[in-house]
């Protein structure tokens, strides 16, 4: 493995700050610096970019970041032991790396970083989706972010791009592809994580839309489709029923057949059924 910078090679700083990996908080760390390098550039460009890092661990992707030339890197670490190992990284890199230790879900990016933004990030296990949600579903849309590369275990970056009829497809392709644009853009196997996951993992590029696919009222949406998806074997007359008395006549003036189920339903239907349910046609 090449160096990518002068810094020393992650086992050493792992080594040097007994880093080693902890379950609870959902670390798996990436150790080939080549490899970590080649993800940050499946963000893009990122010379005229802050980046906002989620969960550096000891610095592998921070690394990638810098040296594909990121303008400045912001990193939320919630573990305080790889502090002075990132502190090493920011040394390296004066001025273009900041570091927070808090939580992720509590940190405003708006307040350290500069648009345009992009997120990179190998998220933690236990909080991946919950933060995609969150980036997602703001209250105003276009979001903070202008793109998400993000690395998940496999079995959720497929339910992130899935297509009706796939048994992967539900409430969180139809959340990611209503506002960006989603595609796998790299694989990465059990071996190379230190300690290596029971899954295989997946690099999930998403390009925010400057506005959603198709017209709806997002909490009405979000109501069609958790109700849909609640009961997925079910027929979408049964499990929308709570929604509208006559919602079999609002499925079939959409264009939905009553005894259809979630999984086949595109998200432009579920868009024109949320319409309709609004009053909007």
């Amino acid at each position: 493995m090449s160096a990518i910078d002068q810094l020393p090679p992650l086992r050493a700083v792992i080594a040097a700050h007994g880093l080693s990996a902890r379950k609870a908080l959902g670390q798996n760390f990436l150790l080939d610096l080549n490899l970590t390098a080649k993800i940050a550039r499946q963000a893009g460009d990122l010379t005229r970019a802050d980046i906002l890092e989620i969960g550096p661990g000891p610095g592998g992707l921070t690394r990638g970041l810098l040296a594909e030339g990121a303008r400045r890197v912001l990193a939320v670490e919630k573990d305080a032991r790889c502090l002075p190992a990132l502190d090493e990284i920011a040394a390296a890199y004066p001025g273009r790396l900041e570091v927070i230790h808090g939580d992720a879900l509590e940190i405003d990016p708006l307040a350290h970083l500069s648009p345009p933004i992009k997120v990179v990030a190998n998220l933690p296990y236990n909080v991946g989706t919950e933060l995609l949600v969150r980036w997602l579903t703001p209250p105003d849309w276009p979001p903070f972010w202008d793109s998400l590369t993000l690395m998940f275990q496999r079995e959720v970056a497929e339910r992130i791009v899935a297509r009706p009829g796939s048994k992967a497809y539900g409430r969180l392709a139809i959340l990611a592809q209503w506002r960006a644009e989603a595609r796998i853009v790299m694989d990465l196997p059990p071996e190379a994580f230190t300690p290596p996951p029971k899954v295989r993992s997946a690099v999930v590029q998403l390009t925010a839309r400057q506005a959603p696919l198709y017209p709806a009222d997002p909490a009405i949406l979000s109501r069609v489709v958790a109700a849909a998806f609640n009961q997925r074997r079910k027929m979408l007359r049964a499990s929308l029923r709570g929604l509208a008395p006559d919602i079999e006549a609002r499925l079939e003036a959409v264009g939905i057949a009553p005894t259809d189920r979630a999984e086949r339903v595109s998200l432009e239907k579920f868009c024109a059924l949320a319409r309709n349910i609004a009053g909007d046609g």
